[in-house]
């Protein structure tokens, strides 16, 4: 027998609900719509669903609003089937439907990524340390210390021990062949980078070299370098060398191709800094391209580096990245509508909501607590008394009557601020809810089992509309959220 699945809403959501279900082309054999009576879905609580909740037979999962905050656990224990929480917003429940109504698995990557410290030689052991627990909080799997020509390192072989003590792999990157020695008696996993004239450097340790083509750019060398250490029984890593744009870029992609056909089983790494730092773009598209260039050739190592100030988050960006590769690869499909992070400045459905959609929901309230919304055409606040729009929210501010109430005009404003960002760029807004920037920034964690606390910011009007609000509530085991200080809560957008 196949999924059974249940999706819970109210009032306002339910016919976009099953509307979008049915597009996906699920019947009600394997989907089903219940309306808990409430009128806005997010407000539902753990009590209500307890209370007014009967399941059909033979159901298998249960999915709540994206925004509804219960303890799911709680749930799945008290009716004997797996709840889990859908998407924010109903318009991005085909995609979730599309993907087999399951949240992507993105536990799996086949990439292990070097994580250079590039100025090691000028940090102390301590700081490197530090910065090692930095990368590996990221994704890092190795903690590549780099040296510098020329700058004394009297302190490598301690550094690596001190690393390998933290439970760090730990590689060593020099030009300087009596560095890599040093470093690989200390040691160290790997070293580089090593030719076919230098193996000896590892003579008597268990460092793996990676080997490189010597002269630069001379594929024929590296594939002489790989034939000698698999007949001295040495383990290895190959490293054609990715080139910057315009100084060989493409040739260098080719080599990469061309040392995968003439050696199907090599084990091969990819620097990816020549491009990620020496290109004035933002660098998640630029790793997500060249991670997909590993996951087709099947790359198993890249190294990377962390120096330029647009950069600064690459780390996160290619262990999201290999995530995302291994996944789509794994499932023969494109590296599209799985989410992942990589999308920063722009969202694939940046406008949750239509103007004919806004415009009805903003007929439909009944107090004076304002909503905030984003569609094609700008930004919307409105409440009872009024629906205003402007791409310019310095426009609306004269409109809204709360000159005399410091508080929440600059609630309005922090929230009028990003709604403006997020027209501008065409990304997602949620009123109280931060703009959301993938791998690009920091996101704060949330409690989904409850509501965020009530906030400083309120207006002064309690309606009857604030009463029933907190009335069709009052039963519920977590903290009520207040429509006054929470306009969001109010909102009956919500699906």
């Amino acid at each position: 027998m196949g999924e059974k699945l249940v999706f819970l809403t109210g009032h306002l959501a339910e016919a976009r609900v099953k509307q979008t279900i049915a597009e996906a082309g699920l019947d009600e054999a394997r989907a089903q719509v219940i309306n808990l009576g409430i009128k806005v879905a997010a407000l539902m609580s753990e009590a209500i669903v307890k209370n007014r909740l009967k399941l059909p037979c033979g159901v298998t999962r249960v999915v709540v609003p994206g925004r509804s905050r219960m303890n799911l656990a709680h749930l799945s224990e008290h009716f004997g089937v797996a709840f889990e929480h859908g998407p924010d917003e109903v318009i991005d429940l085909g995609p979730f439907l599309g993907a087999g109504a399951k949240v992507p698995d993105f536990s799996k990557h086949d990439v292990c990524i070097f994580a250079e410290i590039v100025e090691a030689p000028q940090l102390e052991i301590s700081q490197i340390i530090e910065r090692a627990h930095t990368y590996g909080v990221a994704g890092a799997d190795v903690i590549d210390i780099g040296c510098q020509p020329d700058n004394a390192f009297p302190h490598l072989a301690k550094t690596v021990q001190a690393l390998k003590a933290e439970g760090f792999k730990v590689s060593v990157d020099s030009g300087d062949l009596d560095e890599l020695r040093l470093g690989a008696r200390a040691g160290a996993d790997y070293v580089l980078s090593l030719d076919e004239s230098s193996l000896d450097v590892i003579s008597g340790t268990k460092a793996v070299p990676v080997l490189v083509p010597k002269p630069h750019g001379d594929l024929a060398s590296l594939l002489r370098a790989i034939d000698k250490a698999c007949a001295l029984g040495i383990p290895h890593l190959a490293d054609p060398i990715l080139d910057p744009i315009h100084f060989g870029f493409t040739s260098s992609l080719l080599r990469y191709a061309q040392l995968r056909q003439e050696r199907p089983d090599v084990e091969i790494l990819m620097g990816t800094g020549n491009l990620t730092e020496l290109t004035d773009a933002d660098s998640q598209g630029v790793t997500a391209t060249l991670m997909g260039v590993c996951s087709e050739l099947h790359i198993q190592n890249v190294l990377i580096v962390q120096v330029s100030p647009h950069t600064r988050r690459t780390v996160y960006e290619h262990d999201a990245a290999r995530r995302l590769m291994y996944r789509a690869r794994e499932d023969n499909s494109l590296p599209k509508m799985y989410g992942g992070g990589l999308l920063s400045l722009h969202d694939l459905r940046p406008f949750a909501h239509s103007l004919e959609e806004i415009e009805k929901m903003a007929s439909s309230v009944r107090d004076a607590n304002y909503r905030i919304a984003v569609s094609e055409e700008g930004t919307h606040i409105y409440n009872r008394d009024r629906h205003l729009r402007s791409t310019d929210p310095f426009s609306l501010f004269p409109k809204l009557g709360v000159e005399k109430d410091g508080a929440h005009a600059f609630y309005l404003g922090y929230e009028l601020a990003k709604a403006e960002i997020a027209w501008q760029l065409g990304k997602r807004y949620a009123q109280d809810g931060p703009l959301k920037w993938g791998v690009a920034a920091q996101e704060k964690a949330e409690d989904l089992t409850q509501h965020a606390p009530e906030g400083a910011t309120k207006t002064k009007a309690k309606t009857k509309a604030d009463m029933k609000i907190k009335a069709e509530t009052k039963t519920t085991s977590l903290s009520s959220p207040d429509a006054n200080s929470k306009p969001d809560r109010g909102d009956e957008s919500k699906g």
